[in-house]
């Protein structure tokens, strides 16, 4: 069962989400918000898995409230659900801690796969929000003084790309190029024929032979090794 704290401002948009999530039987709401204090506060009361945090919320905004929760309870993973795509609140967000960020224009299996992801610890981003932080590794890789061989930060985690040679399978660049055009197992499945664990295990392959732990990261480091353009 998958522990969930809900943190929004709008009574409507939480109950309607509450709802939604409850049609699933592995999600259990334990929790609601309607600030960045108040999420804290019951952050630390209930402990649940997964937080789905807003970003303009009354009194403490959602990326104050993902950094203090990240100091007091550190097991909880949070996943930004925010209207706002802009980078600056991308960035704020992600480095305040956050596993992930979707957008709520995401349809409902998306959603759940989100969830059951940012439960795992894995990263979750919505494929515009993916594209802007590569966007932004690649404009900080052709900055003077910067150079991807050196540790960036790209989202929730540091890659270190290194000049050791990756060589991948052809279905494994494949998938590699699905990640980077943000596509979800479903989907890359649907594309390439296969059945998701067989997607899943290829990327398990694919995240170890580039030694990272995240779509998000494998892309980055695949771009910075020269593997994908």
């Amino acid at each position: 069962m998958i522990r969930i704290l809900l943190a929004d401002d709008q009574p409507l948009f939480r109950e309607g989400l509450k709802t939604l999530l409850g049609l699933q039987a592995d999600f259990q709401v334990v929790a609601e918000a309607a600030d960045g204090n108040e999420a804290t506060a019951r952050c630390l009361e209930t402990r649940p898995d997964v937080v789905l945090m807003d970003i303009n919320m009354p009194h403490l905004n959602g990326v104050a409230a993902t950094r203090r929760i990240k100091q007091t309870c550190p097991a909880c993973h949070i996943l930004m659900l925010t209207t706002f795509d802009d980078d600056e609140s991308i960035f704020d967000g992600l480095r305040a801690g956050a596993v992930g960020y979707l957008l709520k224009d995401a349809d409902a299996a998306t959603l759940f796969d989100a969830v059951r992801s940012a439960a795992r610890g894995e990263s979750v981003l919505a494929p515009s929000v993916a594209s802007k932080l590569i966007h932004e590794y690649n404009r900080l890789a052709q900055t003077p003084g910067a150079s991807p061989t050196e540790s960036t930060s790209a989202g929730p985690e540091a890659v270190t790309v290194s000049a050791t040679a990756v060589e991948l399978s052809k279905r494994e660049m494949e998938i590699l190029l699905e990640l980077a055009k943000g596509s979800g197992n479903k989907e890359i499945g649907a594309a390439l024929f296969i059945a998701q664990g067989t997607v899943k295990n290829h990327i398990t392959n694919l995240f170890a032979k580039l030694e990272v732990n995240s779509r998000l990261a494998a892309v980055t480091k695949a771009r910075a090794l020269g593997l994908i353009s």
